[in-house]
């Protein structure tokens, strides 16, 4: 598996400039990718990669160590299309942003029958934050259903993947959230799109090896339907529709998900003490920006002391 500590020094890589002709790193990921995008991860080897690009394959070990470091650069890579997809998202918005007298000029371009996009109101809260965070994700998880194949608890993070993972956590920090539930509430949502990405990459995976697509396999199952009228609630629910118009199970998922996070914010909003954990004195609301915690800088100060010395104790 080689050291760690070397993939983090090649994922966090600066300043590399890549040549103009030849084998580069940046070219050997972007490689990947596109042969992950085409035959998922069983169809991904370091040969394969080599043969895309027209090296041998021990050329590409002088850039890479290995399959398990090229995933880590992979999924790295392909965070860094979300950022760059909110930049121009950004970029956009500025442009289209209604200047002065626009308004005016799109009523005259109503009552003259031309068509003009409606004004959306801009997102705010958390919700509608993490809400964006979230479909982001999916909609990079439906380009690169790959993603959702790569297994285990030790990929390292690259700085893309640590950036996404900043913004997620930043949409919380806002909320009466305690520390440890903005961090679980972040995994979970991570959770919830893998899953659900998963469920897309086996669908594939099955299409792939059978030729069969999923609509006309279950199509044709007939000897399994005529032995489900034995079922009264599953009979119900199939003679009343409820396989008719089947709910999007990712938007479903999403918007109950966040239900019970916004449950638990108006709970925490409600529970929440208004008095300094250090001194008890009263807490004035702050002017903008997160809660205040603390009365004053020393009891922030105070508080910080006395968790460095009990953590130094426990080590």
């Amino acid at each position: 598996m080689g050291n760690p500590d070397d993939g983090v020094e090649l994922l966090w890589r600066e300043g590399e400039r890549e040549p103009r002709a030849g084998l580069s790193l940046g070219r050997i990921v972007r490689a990947a990718i596109e042969l992950a995008d085409t035959d998922g991860l069983d169809g991904l080897s370091m040969r394969k990669v080599a043969d895309r690009l027209g090296f041998t394959t021990m050329s590409l070990y002088r850039h890479v160590p290995g399959r398990d470091q090229l995933l880590d650069l992979m999924l790295d890579e392909v965070m860094g299309e979300r950022a760059t997809e909110r930049a121009t998202e950004q970029i956009t918005e500025q442009i289209t942003e209604p200047a002065p007298g626009q308004a005016t000029a799109q009523a005259t371009g109503q009552a003259t029958g031309q068509v003009t996009e409606p004004e959306q109101p801009p997102a705010a809260g958390w919700r509608a934050a993490l809400e964006a965070v979230a479909r982001q994700t999916w909609h990079t998880c439906r380009r690169h259903p790959w993603m959702a194949e790569v297994r285990g608890t030790r990929h390292l993070p690259g700085p893309n993947a640590v950036a996404h993972y900043e913004r997620m956590l930043a949409t919380l920090t806002g909320t009466a959230l305690r520390p440890s539930e903005v961090i679980a509430v972040v995994g979970l949502l991570g959770r919830f799109v893998d899953a659900e990405a998963l469920t897309l990459v086996e669908i594939q995976r099955e299409e792939r090896r059978s030729g069969v697509s999923e609509e006309e396999w279950w199509g044709n199952r007939d000897s399994l339907y005529e032995r489900l009228g034995q079922y009264p609630t599953i009979t119900r629910l199939w003679e009343t529709g409820g396989w008719d118009h089947p709910e999007d199970s990712f938007e479903f998922g999403l918007r109950r998900l966040l239900d019970g996070v916004e449950t638990l914010v108006r709970e925490r909003d409600e529970s929440r003490d208004e008095t300094c954990p250090e001194c008890g004195t009263p807490l004035e609301p702050a002017a903008s920006g997160r809660p205040r915690v603390y009365c004053s800088r020393a009891c922030q100060q105070r508080a910080y002391r006395r968790r460095k010395s009990g953590a130094g104790n426990c080590g």
